[in-house]
């Protein structure tokens, strides 16, 4: 939110809150989804293609291709667009563009910087709705770019130093503890079913060996 529009009236503020509450989830899952997929076209198979096509590493190949991706990145969402707002805007020179540029794309928006507020520019509608795709389109590069770095090897190993370790020797007690359990549970069990059924079988009498060599030999 830049700040320099903003609801005056109570229900403009509560439709405000509402609306935000809905929408931030949702554009967040749909950038969510459009990153995963764009990922795989973008990072995965080429990266995959080099590695099995050429023979090279496949850490060296993710390495390159991380930082060829951020150089583009950086030209065409920061560079170029900043050259773009400098001519377009009256009063920015090119360091000022750069700055609404990163700071827009980095999600800050600090709002001291707002392109095509001058009400004498020529197009100013359509120059609104090619700041907002400008925007949307950066903001799903950035966060195609971080995960890209965040796929690779070496950033993983890195952040497995933070992650809180579990002691193995406390978990294969439980572990035990419960197949223990379990085993015992189901020896109970099984032994249970078998009473059920020698309870439930028919009453057979059962002949002594004697009378049977008896019968046997008459």
């Amino acid at each position: 939110g830049y700040g320099h529009t903003v609801p005056l009236s109570d229900g403009g503020k509560a439709f405000c809150i509402i609306y935000s509450a809905i929408g931030i989830p949702f554009t967040l899952l749909f950038l969510t989804a459009v990153v995963q997929r764009i990922i795989v076209y973008v990072t995965r198979r080429p990266v995959l293609y080099f590695h099995i096509r050429w023979g090279f590493s496949k850490q060296v190949v993710a390495i390159i291709h991380a930082i060829v991706l951020g150089f583009i990145t950086v030209s065409c969402f920061f560079l170029i667009p900043a050259a773009i707002f400098s001519v377009l805007e009256d009063d920015w020179n090119f360091l000022e563009s750069f700055y609404f540029c990163f700071i827009s794309l980095s999600t800050i928006g600090l709002g001291d910087y707002v392109p095509g507020e001058g009400y004498n520019q020529k197009f100013r509608e359509l120059y609104k709705i090619g700041i907002t795709c400008y925007l949307l389109l950066g903001l799903i590069a950035m966060l195609v770019v971080l995960e890209t770095f965040c796929e690779l090897h070496e950033l993983k190993k890195f952040r497995k130093l933070f992650y809180v370790k579990k002691d193995k020797e406390e978990d294969q007690v439980h572990i035990m503890e419960h197949d223990q359990l379990s085993f015992s549970s189901i020896s109970d069990q099984a032994a249970s079913m078998k009473d059920d059924q020698k309870a439930n079988e028919p009453f057979v009498t059962s002949h002594s060996p004697t009378s049977n060599d008896s019968s046997l030999n008459n």
